[in-house]
């Protein structure tokens, strides 16, 4: 069976601000716009997260994670290889205990999480 692709963003308004998030995976998109205050920053990692919680939720255990935080993306991948910074990058490795996960970049237009968050401000 092939990898499932999970699209994962965040946001705030204004930076630092009120959290949300957003994860696409299957077509169905899954929206929080209710964790509180944070960074831009803290708002990725959440979404980072959230999309290994919604993987777990359909019972699988092997993914691609797509986002666009190059930042993110680039420390997640470090934490999957056992470089992990203190911090989000270490939950998001006790997250992934088990998992077969890659964390990939992906353009802002061609990451569908942060198109959704998009329409949320039209």
């Amino acid at each position: 069976m092939a990898r499932i692709r999970i699209f994962f963003d965040g946001g705030c308004r204004p930076n630092p601000g009120r959290l949300e998030i957003a994860v696409v995976a299957r077509g169905v998109v899954t929206i929080d716009r209710d964790l509180g205050e944070g960074s831009s920053m803290d708002a990725e990692w959440h979404a980072l997260l959230r999309a290994v919680a919604v993987l777990r939720s359909l019972g699988l255990d092997e993914a691609v994670l797509l986002g666009d935080s190059v930042a993110v993306v680039n420390q997640a991948g470090a934490a999957l290889a056992g470089r992990a910074r203190p911090g989000h990058a270490t939950s998001f490795v006790a997250a992934a205990a088990g998992l077969k996960l890659r964390v990939r970049h992906v353009k802002r237009t061609q990451n569908l999480a942060g198109i959704a968050l998009a329409g949320l401000h039209r």
